[in-house]
């Protein structure tokens, strides 16, 4: 299937961050909210392609992380459609087609990413092979623009050209441009300025398609805000990743309506040592090692050692 009209985007879902949303902290933030949407890491079509006998290390996941979604890049057509067929296998909810990321190492020498917001076309064209080749949504997360490539304009034409050229109806927008010289990608995600207007002004020029905003939002009243404003969806980053209970252990509540779990800080990490017992090893030659499962809890268990006041106090 394509994306319909009856699509409706998740109100909450976690960013898509290198090196951070790994299976293993997919896994620790499903224990503690049940219905936000959880996004891999960024995976190269490439990747994917050249790893075709050794997909479980990359795409599996156990199926309590459902609604999940799979974020691909790459600027190789063919590539990108034999990996959308491979990961159909693993049943994701959704593909999401990466023209985001400022990383040297992917908007530079791997010619894709942010990159690709120059090149509308290319991704209209990305996004129909993709779409073609599996049953998921699919949708784009980008920025607001490149460089100089930044007037709302040129970010409509690119909205625009996409959705006539594919199946595509909903794009996670980060609501700042991308530096692709100078800038590290953590300062791309800090220095050039929020531009929340034109957000809001995509959702008055394009009333048949659907925005999930993202960027510089820190909280779950922050999100909860941003939908009452009208905002389609809202997607967090790395406020989630360094205070996972105080924003996803009130997103199933605030977001979604749902009662609370009643879940402890202390069950969530005595579920998730069950869990990373589990896997020690599962891969050969020591993957994932104790880091690789440890290091998601850290943020976790400070948070709950905080909660005693002789912490607080020293």
């Amino acid at each position: 299937m394509t994306v319909s009209d009856a699509y409706s985007p998740p109100l909450f879902s976690i960013a898509p961050m290198m090196g951070w949303t790994d299976i293993h902290y997919r896994t620790l933030a499903r224990l503690i909210t049940k219905h936000a949407w959880l996004y891999t890491e960024m995976l190269a079509a490439e990747t994917i392609v050249y790893q075709e006998d050794n997909l479980d290390s990359f795409l599996a996941y156990s199926p309590d992380q459902h609604p999940i979604v799979l974020q691909i890049g790459g600027r190789n057509l063919e590539n990108l459609a034999k990996a959308t067929r491979l990961a159909n296998a693993y049943g994701y909810d959704e593909i999401n087609f990466n023209c985001g990321c400022p990383s040297p190492k992917v908007s530079g020498r791997g010619c894709f990413g942010a990159l690709l917001m120059l090149d509308p076309k290319f991704v209209g064209e990305a996004m129909s092979v993709i779409a073609a080749n599996t049953n998921a949504a699919v949708t784009v997360k980008c920025r607001i623009g490149v460089d100089d490539h930044d007037s709302y304009n040129e970010l409509c034409d690119f909205i625009h050209i996409i959705s006539s050229l594919s199946p595509t109806k909903h794009f996670i927008i980060h609501s700042r441009k991308a530096l692709l010289s100078g800038l590290s990608p953590s300062d791309n995600r800090r220095i050039p300025p929020l531009k929340y207007e034109f957000f809001f002004a995509l959702l008055r020029d394009f009333p048949d398609l659907k925005f999930t905003i993202n960027g510089g939002i820190n909280s779950v009243v922050e999100a909860d805000a941003a939908l009452r404003s009208g905002a389609h969806g809202v997607m967090l980053g790395r406020a989630v990743y360094y205070n996972p209970w105080h924003t996803l252990g009130h997103v199933d509540t605030v977001i979604y309506g749902s009662p609370s779990s009643g879940i402890t800080r202390r069950q969530v990490l005595e579920k998730y040592q069950v869990y990373g017992e589990s896997v020690l090893g599962k891969y050969g030659k020591g993957r994932p090692n104790l880091r690789d499962i440890v290091r998601v809890m850290v943020y976790l268990s400070l948070d709950l050692l905080s909660s005693f006041p002789m912490i607080e106090a020293l």
